[in-house]
């Protein structure tokens, strides 16, 4: 199946109106409470001395290069310290991005890390590769993570679950105003753009 690379970016997302909590970096409760897939997908220590969120789509090449040049020293030395937590919020830009994150979070939740980068360091192959069967692509590589073809189906397939991602994205714009991939949140402070290593490290020291 090809699906539309079509920018979502501009378009208005119809979406019911997103409950905003007080509690800094929650998931959207009322999405989080209907469906436990939309729930935090996150590597790192829950008293991390500073939550960083990174809004990213899958189809976003300056996220690809982000997560392939700079996340695994990012998880060795910030997270595995002790001072990042890092989390992930779907931000599709297109349609495909959008399916793909659909079948991410149908995952289990120890899998996701794994999956997304799989696809980000695949994107030549499922994602701009002229007349691409884009699900078949996405299939291939969610097999390896232990999901069937009709698995990957019927998430793609989900609704519930499409709207659940737009909303966290409304969200992200909303909150944050982020209007680009990949975007980080430190604290407060988000910094759109694939950062170099150096450059994180001081934000997220300077969050902490």
């Amino acid at each position: 199946m090809t699906l539309s690379r079509r920018s979502m970016i501009l378009a208005p997302v119809a979406l019911a109106p997103v409950a905003f909590g007080p509690v800094l970096f929650s998931t959207p409760a009322r999405a989080q409470d209907a469906d436990p897939r939309l729930g935090d997908r996150s590597v790192g220590k829950a008293d991390a001395k500073v939550a960083v969120l990174e809004y990213f789509s899958l189809t976003c090449p300056h996220c690809a290069a982000f997560h392939k040049d700079v996340w695994p020293r990012v998880k060795q030395e910030l997270v595995g310290n002790g001072t990042v937590r890092m989390v992930w919020r779907d931000f599709p830009l297109d349609q495909l991005a959008l399916a793909a994150a659909q079948v991410a979070r149908a995952l289990p939740a120890d899998r996701y890390e794994g999956f997304i980068s799989a696809l980000l360091a695949s994107q030549d192959r499922w994602a701009f590769a002229r007349g691409a069967d884009n699900v078949g692509e996405i299939a291939k590589i969610a097999a390896l993570a232990g999901m069937t073809r009709a698995q990957v189906d019927a998430a793609v397939a989900d609704q519930a679950l499409a709207r659940g991602i737009l909303e966290m994205r409304a969200k992200g714009q909303q909150e944050f105003n982020i209007n680009s991939t990949p975007t980080f949140v430190f604290g407060r402070r988000p910094q759109p753009g694939a950062v170099s290593f150096e450059r994180f490290q001081q934000l997220a020291n300077d969050a902490a």
